[in-house]
């Protein structure tokens, strides 16, 4: 799973950061970035609704390969800047955390 599908399978836009060739190696759906330290899998999908710098401050320290921010909550200016800074995609999706985590279970259980 790749930014393109992450894009897809969630109805998402990807709003900063740019387009990486990474692919998720682990996801992780929390709001706790604290929790989120706690993780030490490589090339992390972050879901959270945490719509703060803080999400992609956090997920620069843990190596995640791209953060999406559901409930279609509006962005920050400073948390895309962020992402472009650290070149970490920003995906902005208009579903629940639960169905995001329903939709890429489906998409990675077929791949």
């Amino acid at each position: 799973m790749n930014i393109s599908d992450i894009v897809q399978v969630l109805d998402g836009t990807l709003v900063a950061g740019g387009n990486s060739t990474r692919t998720v190696g682990a996801v992780v759906a929390n709001d706790l970035m604290s929790d989120v330290l706690l993780n030490d899998a490589d090339d992390i999908l972050l879901l959270t609704s945490l719509a703060s710098d803080q999400a992609i401050r956090t997920a620069n320290i843990v190596g995640a390969m791209c953060v999406v921010v559901h409930n279609a909550k509006p962005l920050p200016q400073t948390m895309c800047q962020v992402a472009d800074t650290l070149g970490i995609p920003l995906v902005s999706s208009p579903l629940s955390k639960y169905e995001s985590c329903i939709r890429v279970h489906e998409f990675l259980s077929k791949e």
